[in-house]
């Protein structure tokens, strides 16, 4: 694979999860990463080492994408070590998993400042770094187009985050920058336990049967989405949203495990 050689990517949260399989698979492809964490230093290095040994190139950055200055700074770092940027994914994300009767004021400001505020920052700071075009993706997942318990707050993020990125494909599409989304069903990630292991959730055995694949997505799965949005195959690709979730969305009751007699 050749698919991203000499192209430089900054992808948030990438050090570990989705973003840490896209990095790898873009390493993969000749690409050059810039590898964004917060706090594990010791998870991003290894994943700077791993880009390394597949022959790429790649510099850890630790930055809070909840706060303006060091977004600035995450992307000032990359423009001095690279000089321009090929592609932005902002993969980064986190909220609080409550009830809506018991959200307070500071969970609906850092899940906006995380989540939505994080994307058109980073957006903004990333178009300047791609001066002959370049890609944009967000992720984001099936709370954005579904309701389920303690989603609200980052659920409504995410469907905020899918319509900048329609918003984005317009304003940009004269600069040559693609801008789309990928919207992540039930994905085997620490995020993904996070949210399951909250006292009282629904336990997993019984959610996994509903979904048509009846089984969790892997990291790699939505990597591998995210990497064809970023690749020429996509170039007449933009203002998407990309459904990753093994046919979760689609389904409704009566599920087919409902059946009885000659239809089970």
């Amino acid at each position: 694979m050749t698919a991203f050689q000499d192209r430089t990517a900054l992808i948030t949260g990438s050090s570990r999860g989705i973003g840490r399989a896209l990095a790898l698979t873009l390493a993969r492809g000749g690409g050059s990463v810039v590898v964004n964490y917060k706090k594990n230093a010791e998870l991003a290095e290894q994943v700077r080492k791993e880009i390394t040994q597949l022959g790429g190139r790649a510099v850890t950055v630790a930055a809070d994408m909840e706060q303006p200055e060091e977004i600035e700074r995450l992307f000032a770092v990359a423009a001095q070590e690279f000089g321009t940027l090929d592609y932005f994914v902002c993969n980064a994300a986190a909220s609080s998993f409550k009830n809506i009767m018991d959200l307070k004021p500071h969970h609906l400001d850092r899940s906006y400042a995380m989540n939505m505020r994080s994307f058109v920052l980073g957006a903004q700071q990333a178009v300047r770094l791609m001066p002959d075009g370049g890609r944009i993706v967000a992720l984001s997942s099936y709370g954005s187009i579904r309701a389920y318990p303690t989603y609200a707050n980052l659920g409504a993020a995410k469907a905020a985050i899918e319509s900048w990125v329609r918003y984005m494909a317009v304003e940009f599409a004269d600069r040559g920058i693609n801008v789309n989304a990928v919207n992540g069903g039930i994905i085997e990630t620490e995020s993904s336990g996070y949210f399951y292991d909250v006292p009282g959730m629904a336990p997993l055995s019984g959610v996994l049967p509903l979904i048509p694949k009846q089984r969790m997505g892997t990291a790699q799965e939505v990597a591998d989405v995210i990497a064809f949005l970023l690749s020429p195959a996509a170039e007449y690709v933009t203002g998407q949203t990309l459904v990753v979730d093994g046919g979760l969305s689609i389904v409704s009751p009566p599920f087919s495990r409902d059946l009885s007699g000659p239809l089970a």
